[in-house]
């Protein structure tokens, strides 16, 4: 393969457990899609010829930012709902009124993959533009297994389309749809029935579900897991975001990839997670557009050395958030978490919420995905508020 040379970059490599691996005056080789060597400019291999050499001009080079939880592909939009929480009404008060959720899966069914797949595109492109290289995106908004497929498909063009790694999750426990009012249990069969049909067609990399008093109990829960896993799908949960339901020790218990949310984990399920090795994922949007005051417990995940990842959640009712770098003050600032974890938990943590060992670090041997921003510290990506710092990416190896 062609060998690729970025210099004249403060490099954050993040190689260690803890410490930002700063080096100065650094330099990066992609041989391909990989990254072959990182290092000190002055210490470049002699005798190397690339074909490609890109000068950065001191410009501040992370890992590509890891955006491991969105749900980007929907119909319509809930700016009504922004105002009645505003008013005074609370998430749950709108979910039980026929608004929330269910209102957004009226207008995806109304939807076809085109139209969705135009109206996510934007919001793919404003996720890259500050520093994403890869991304996860939901279905759950059709809860049928046409509309659920129709969002899937949409997801899966997003990556042509923006030059993003794109993975998939199949959030087929999200709401119960009207049809199915009273019937509970009839809806988790049925979204048990679809997992086949969607994993052959290629369409799901992980299986989500929402576990909460006004959503599924953690014995549908774990059905819909047990299936999932029986077909060799990894899972994920949206767990103790409203109340603690044991959530995150259900999805402990089935070897989860991430339990996302958090407010209301309790300390077993912490001890769950920690020796699952289930990353804790934190979505700061939906903690700050809920006016949450519960904070995850993010000194107890620390101390059992449960891996924080950060995403930015975007949904169209309770985290309509396109910037992870926005997260990452957010995550700061309202959940304490420091500039350097922020960023571990949009790169390192991040791809570990989503079973990917490949990217997270500027270490030789991972994929060659990184942002290019100009500011001089690292800690500046969680420090500015509504600034452009991100110059551009490399995905693969190849610049964006």
């Amino acid at each position: 393969m062609a060998l690729t040379l970025w210099r004249e970059a403060r490099l954050v490599t993040l190689a260690g457990t803890e410490g930002w691996g700063l080096i100065e005056h650094g330099a990066i080789v992609a041989d391909g899609e990989d990254i072959a060597w990182v290092g000190p400019e002055a210490d470049l291999p002699a005798g190397l010829r690339p074909a490609a050499e890109h000068r950065l001009g001191g410009a501040l080079l992370t890992p590509g930012l890891v955006d491991g939880h969105t749900h980007l592909v929907y119909g319509g939009e809930r700016a009504r709902e922004f105002e009645l929480r505003l008013q005074g009404a609370s998430y749950a008060d709108i979910a039980h009124a026929g608004g929330g959720i269910l209102s957004t899966v009226n207008a995806t069914r109304a939807a076809d993959e085109d139209q969705l797949f135009a109206s996510a595109l934007p919001r793919a492109r404003a996720l890259a533009a500050d520093g994403a290289t890869t991304i996860e995106v939901k279905s759950g908004y059709g809860q049928a297994l046409e509309p659920e497929a129709r969002c899937l498909r949409a997801a899966r063009r997003l990556g042509p389309a923006s030059g993003l790694t794109v993975k998939t999750s199949f959030l087929g426990l999200h709401a119960l749809p009207p049809e199915y009012e009273g019937r509970a249990d009839d809806y988790v069969a049925a979204a048990i029935s679809w997992l086949a049909p969607l994993a052959a067609e290629g369409l799901v990399d992980a299986v989500d579900a929402f576990c909460e008093h006004i959503a599924f109990t953690p014995v549908q829960t774990g059905r819909f897991f047990a299936a999932a896993r029986a077909l060799g799908l990894p899972v994920k949960l949206h767990a103790e975001q409203l109340s603690d339901q044991g959530g995150a020790a259900l999805a402990a218990h089935h070897g989860a990839l991430s339990c996302d949310h958090l407010e209301w984990l309790s300390e077993g399920g912490v001890r769950a997670m920690a020796a699952a090795g289930t990353v804790a994922m934190l979505l700061p949007g939906a903690f700050y557009c809920l006016r949450e005051t519960r904070v995850p417990p993010v000194v107890a995940l620390r101390k059992a050395g449960v891996p924080i990842a950060l995403a930015t959640d975007h949904n169209p009712g309770t985290s309509p958030l396109l910037s992870p770098t926005l997260a990452m003050n957010q995550a700061c600032t309202l959940l304490r978490l420091t500039p350097e974890e922020a960023l571990r938990g949009f790169t390192v943590n991040g791809a570990k919420a989503l079973g990917l060992a490949d990217r997270g670090r500027l270490v030789p041997g991972q994929r060659a995905d990184f942002a290019i921003w100009d500011v001089q510290h690292p800690a500046e990506l969680a420090y500015w508020l509504g600034r452009p710092m991100c110059r551009g990416t490399v995905i693969a190896g190849r610049p964006q």
